[in-house]
């Protein structure tokens, strides 16, 4: 490492660059809501009239300096506006933008997700409780060591190759699920009967409750426990969850806040209904209260009332059973009452035929991005540390 060289963030990056759109100027909006925990990818935008908010282009890294956004990892790398387009979004990112000639702006991104920055990010830190933000001006000159910009690149090139493939497993997913979700649409929906049996998902369920209401202290080294933040499309990404000990852990599975296979879980709170999904197998992972499970009964085939659950209309009609200004959640005890019509068992057997693989495909597909992410994860620090290297080329001038 004799040729990285000990430097600040504000001597290779510019720090929140300004730009300029003027107030009432439509443009493309990427919220704190668009940020997925320890994702590169920005999931959505929409488009928005300005009226404040940090401003960014393509290749610039924003980073959430809020309390819990930065503990939860909503780090994004900008890449989805047109060319010179300027975006903007929440107040509370920090813009990083890398300097020609001294930083390569993928590698700063990945400096952002590192724990060399997150770290002293996280420590720096002040203000009420529940509102802490990153002091910017301690992250900015915090020192560590930089690699040379053709190791940067090389470094960046293997870290982006295993979001890539992730990224394109997500977008598999996507693409599988609005298919059987179209199927269900027309069969279940569009074509429904009048004499189709109305119950309620109590009468289709054995159980529907959510998980801890009480939070264990946290470990270093312990079992994981799952809150709404860990929760993407297919399952529950570990590596975000926070560790319990043992003891605690098993106390919160003798409480039934551990998820069988074959249960729904559900985001309960905050964008309710956002995640939804199948459990392909049982896992050691026990949940907190900002999730819920339903265990059906075989009245309604799990597969089916997953893509009930996952429906745009479901998520509309459910607003009558949520409650909270700032944070929504689904009163559990109205959930219960939800009214659905049940479908026939030769109709549904013969559903389940068409979606069957296309659930096994998701699942498959959540496998290799669960492998993926331990690769990305467990290669992150080492490469920014200099404990493994990549091999490059030197970069030389005619």
């Amino acid at each position: 490492m004799s040729d990285w060289v000990t430097v600040s963030l504000n001597e290779i990056a510019f720090i929140n660059p300004t730009e300029k759109l003027a107030k009432g100027t439509l443009a493309t909006k990427i919220g704190m809501d668009n940020l997925q925990p320890f994702s590169k990818k920005v999931s959505a935008q929409i488009q928005e009239n300005y009226n404040g908010g940090m401003k960014f282009r393509n290749g610039d890294t924003i980073v959430a300096r809020i309390t819990p956004c930065l503990e939860n990892g909503k780090t994004a790398y900008i890449d989805t506006l047109k060319d010179g387009e300027i975006g903007f979004g929440s107040t509370e990112y920090i813009v990083l933008r890398a300097k020609e000639g001294l930083s390569n702006s993928h590698f700063l991104y990945y400096f952002a997700r590192s724990d060399t920055f997150r770290d002293v990010a996280i420590a720096s830190m002040t203000g009420s409780s529940g509102r802490q933000r990153v002091q910017t001006e301690v992250v900015v000159n915090h020192t560590f060591e930089l690699p040379t910009l053709p190791e940067q690149k090389a470094i960046a090139s293997v870290l982006s190759s295993l979001d890539d493939k992730i990224d394109l497993l997500h977008r598999q997913n996507k693409t599988l699920e609005a298919m059987a979700e179209t199927l269900f649409r027309q069969w279940f929906i569009e074509e429904a009967k009048e004499d189709w049996e109305e119950v309620t998902l109590a009468d289709v369920c054995t159980r529907i409750t959510d998980g801890s209401h009480s939070s264990p202290a946290s470990v270093e080294d312990g079992y994981p426990m799952a809150s709404v933040k860990d929760m993407y499309d297919w399952g529950i990404n570990q590596s975000t969850c926070r560790k319990i000990s043992k003891e605690d852990y098993e106390v919160l599975v003798q409480t039934d806040c551990k998820a069988l296979q074959g249960d729904i879980l559900i985001a309960k709170d905050g964008s309710y209904l956002k995640h939804v999904f199948l459990m392909e197998e049982s896992l050691d992972v026990v949940l907190l209260s900002s999730i819920a499970m339903l265990r059906p009964n075989g009245q309604y085939h799990p597969m089916l009332l997953t893509l009930f659950l996952k429906l745009d209309s479901t998520h509309e009609l459910m607003q009558n059973i949520v409650t909270g200004a700032v944070i929504p959640r689904i009163v559990l005890k109205d959930f219960r009452k939800f009214p659905i019509q049940l479908p026939p068992k030769d109709l549904q057997d013969k559903a389940v035929k068409i979606v069957k693989p296309i659930f096994e495909k998701c699942w498959e597909n959540n496998r290799q991005i669960q492998t993926l992410e331990n690769l990305r994860d467990t290669l992150l620090p080492k490469l920014m540390s200099g404990e493994v290297r990549v091999q490059y080329q030197t970069e030389t001038t005619a």
